[in-house]
């Protein structure tokens, strides 16, 4: 069976738990889903630094699961909204690698210029510039952020649902755009709570990132073993593991 390896780069328990059940429940059961946790870094990413340390900690959580008993992935999907160590991950593992927006903004595009719904004020810019980095500028019609963060949305879904209809509906109607990214980890499951609600189709991060570990990527891996090409000091066993000896 296909093996697809989740990597929640917060360090919150519960988001590892949610995403667990939506991945696994999207995919099927012809598809075992492992996820893991971070081991350090913050309990939900919301501005620059928080994403800054996120990136180095999805790559410490992708060397620790390889170390571990479990099958090497099919597959690898970071399950956070804005993809931290996505590049970083994609040069190092011999599976491809997506993540949640990378997944979101590829699904969304189908249905045409698209909008981004998601919580956290900070992420505006922070993925204004990763849709630039991942060729999307040109489809991403605006973002719209709503005050509270994801993890703070998941904690109350009855006014999350009734707030991000709305903003949903705001992102529709004011940029006249085909579709709506609802981004989050913590909001898996909510595009379908409130799909009745927006005139326009809602994109589950989750689920698209699911999807796409399901199919054929259009690129082949950039090595055929995983690996760093830097000698690492001060980090993790597991990442050295993986890094050439240092010379003498």
């Amino acid at each position: 069976m296909k093996q697809l390896l989740v990597i929640n780069p917060n360090t919150s328990e519960r988001v590892s738990a949610l995403l667990q059940a939506h991945v696994q429940a999207a995919a099927g059961s012809h598809v075992v889903v492992h996820t893991v946790t971070a081991r350090f870094g913050a309990p939900y990413i919301a501005d620059e630094a928080s994403y800054a340390v996120a990136a180095h900690a999805a790559l410490d959580a992708w060397a620790a699961a390889l170390a571990g008993p479990d099958p090497a992935p099919d597959a690898v999907l970071i399950g956070c909204f804005g993809d931290p160590g996505l590049m970083a991950l994609r040069e190092s593992s011999p599976a491809p690698v997506t993540g949640l927006a990378e997944a979101a903004f590829i699904e969304a595009a189908r249905h045409g210029r698209y909008a981004i719904v998601t919580g956290g004020e900070r992420w505006g810019p922070m993925l204004q510039r990763l849709a630039q980095a991942l060729g999307q500028a040109q489809q991403l019609a605006g973002i719209h952020t709503v005050v509270p963060t994801g993890a703070q949305l998941a904690a109350d879904p009855a006014a999350a649902h009734r707030l991000l209809a709305q903003a949903c509906r705001d992102a529709a109607h004011q940029l006249g755009v085909q579709a709506v990214i609802l981004g989050g980890a913590g909001l898996a499951g909510m595009a379908a709570a409130i799909q009745s609600d927006v005139p326009v189709p809602v994109i589950d991060s989750v689920t698209a990132g699911t999807h796409w570990a399901l199919r054929t990527p259009p690129l082949p891996p950039a090595r055929s073993s995983p690996g760093f090409d830097i000698a690492w000091q001060g980090l993790s066993s597991e990442m050295r593991a993986l890094a050439p000896t240092p010379a003498d």
